[in-house]
């Protein structure tokens, strides 16, 4: 083992030069992090493994003898202790419990147990988890080693597991569950509904004009509300960016177009420390080639996937100054102690996303230049991973019967964009992602339907029949109103074709089954649900720690 001092002064050197990098989106990089959880199950089996070979042999330590009920109950209480807030405080936190470890360390064995806590305390703050395991690794004895890896396990394991214990909130009156064939998770009622009902509220994480309105200055760039009168309009805004009210101005800047498309300083006055001044010029520069980009290709997934990266850096850095008067604009009841924009995102299904390299480096070349290392972020399989759920899972925003203008699309059927809506996409004027309404599935026959009755972003979901405690709950991804020029088997054909390209999966709802005439079914592109959910989570979810590939959930 190493001495405690090379300990300290290489994880010193780490947590200094790492909270500077890490902080604005420490979560990420920490407990969420899906190559965490994959170093963490293959830790913990070597640890497993050498420690079975150490017992054969009679060679090695013996083992720690913890019973998961003692782990169980070290967890809870250091869960109760909370954690420091800040970086300064993370830092001090750190390493004043990589001290005490290594002093328990040094007193022998007996000590182990409280060592390896003190251990697992650092590391649960630390900005690069992975690196403080390796390092852990190869300086801590075997058995405090595996103490820290089975608690580190435990607790990500915990968190994984008990997401759907905490989210929905409560007072939506509605649950996330696992489907009657376990195929994926649905959306249930916690109570009766009747017909007409508001089942509940829910406004988007993120949302966006369509790309043909940006910049007009006819509706607002946050709640998407046609303006009346003269729009509200920042000082710079590569975007262009126009408001109904100050209101969304702030909350637009707030929680992304500020890192995306501004050039304020990104971090809180006392963390920046001239850093906006300086990277003003590259800001402005990255932004624009990405703004023009987008806008000429007509890439709204992308600069939706943009600003899910800029509102949850957003909510980290809120957490270098959870003071800060202007939480509430930013945070939007967000900002959790247990779960993250990262947690709910990796819970939704999505299918295979196209990005470019191109496209990666633009949208990586506005997040470095606002905050330099922030652009690690901007990995090719993430991008495409998010750009996939943005795809799937945003619903179209058509406040009354939607708008008659949008252009018609010039790409060939299969590669248009669409988004969840049953009055029809082309009659949105922009959509947002609602994580609850996400896990929504589709029907020919839907009890639900979204509406934007205040105009507004403002998803207020009708019940179209009554629904009983325990029913599924459903809405119409697409129009599957026969149109005046269609016989019913054209309609029903259309809108599984629809489905099809945008969803991935073939419907087999009660409504297409019950239509089916005998020799009328087509290849639709499909022969199932192509579906997918990340394979950590549907792995630590079911208990199986199989393979780690993302396959159909």
């Amino acid at each position: 083992m190493v001495s405690r001092s090379s300990l300290v002064t290489f994880a010193s050197v780490a947590v200094v030069t790492g909270i500077a990098a890490y902080a604005v989106y420490f979560d990420y990089k920490r407990r969420n992090n899906a190559e965490f959880r994959r170093k963490l199950k293959k830790e913990k089996k070597k640890v497993d493994k050498h420690a079975a070979q150490a017992a054969s042999e009679k060679q090695a330590q013996a083992p720690s003898g913890v019973s998961p009920e003692e782990l169980r109950a070290a967890l809870d209480k250091i869960r109760e202790e909370g954690q420091p807030t800040s970086p300064a405080e993370s830092e001090k936190y750190f390493m004043a419990q990589v001290g005490l470890g290594e002093q328990f360390v040094a007193q022998g064995e007996a000590f182990y147990m409280p060592a390896a806590l003190s251990f697992f305390r650092a590391l649960r703050v630390y900005p690069s988890p992975v690196e403080l395991i390796m390092l852990y690794q190869q300086t801590l004895p075997e058995q405090v080693f595996k103490i820290v890896m089975e608690m580190a396990n435990m607790d990500v394991e915990d968190r994984v597991q008990g997401y759907y214990n905490h989210f929905p909130p409560s007072d939506m009156n509605v649950s996330v569950k696992p489907s009657a064939d376990d195929s994926k998770k649905i959306l249930v009622a916690n109570k009766d509904f009747e017909l007409g009902e508001v089942i509940y509220k829910e406004l988007p994480l993120v949302a966006d004009l369509d790309i043909d309105l940006q910049g007009k200055g006819t509706h607002c760039s946050y709640c998407l509300r046609q303006i009346e009168g003269e729009p509200t309009r920042p000082d710079t805004d590569s975007l262009d960016a126009a408001y109904c009210s100050r209101t969304c101005y702030i909350r637009s800047k707030m929680q992304s177009e500020n890192l995306l498309f501004g050039l304020d300083p990104v971090l809180p006055e006392g963390a920046d420390n001239g850093l906006g001044a300086l990277t003003q010029e590259d800001r402005k520069k990255a932004q624009t080639e990405f703004v023009d980009y987008v806008k000429s290709k007509g890439k709204l997934m992308l600069l939706l996937v943009g600003r899910l990266i800029a509102r949850t850096i957003a909510c980290e850095t809120l957490k270098l100054n959870p003071a800060e008067p202007v939480a509430d604009y930013t945070n939007h009841g967000l900002v959790e102690k247990t779960y993250s924009i990262f947690d709910h995102m990796q819970r939704l299904r999505f299918v295979e996303g196209k990005v470019t390299q191109d496209e990666r480096k633009l949208l990586a070349a506005v997040m470095a230049s606002a905050l330099p290392g922030v652009s690690d972020i901007v990995t090719d399989e993430r991008l495409a991973t998010d750009v996939g759920r943005m795809s799937y899972n945003v619903i179209g925003v058509c406040p009354a019967s939607g708008r008659e203008d949008r252009p018609v699309p010039e790409e060939r059927p299969e590669d248009q964009m669409r988004t969840r809506t049953p009055y029809g996409t082309s009659k949105q004027v922009g959509c947002g992602l609602y994580l609850v309404s996400a896990y929504m599935a589709h029907s020919c026959a839907p009890n639900a339907k979204p509406t934007f009755q205040s105009d507004t972003t403002e998803l207020q979901l009708v019940a179209t029949q009554p629904i009983k405690k325990g029913d599924e709950i459903t809405m119409a991804y697409v129009d599957v109103s026969q149109h005046p020029d269609e016989t019913p088997v054209e309609a029903r054909r259309r809108r599984r074709i629809e489905l099809a390209r945008g969803w991935r999966f073939k419907c087999e709802c009660t409504r297409c089954v019950s239509e089916t005439t005998e020799g009328e079914e087509h290849d639709i592109g499909v022969k199932g649900d192509e579906a997918k959910v990340e394979a950590v989570v549907r792995r630590v979810e079911s208990g199986n720690a199989g393979s780690a590939d993302t396959g159909p959930d």
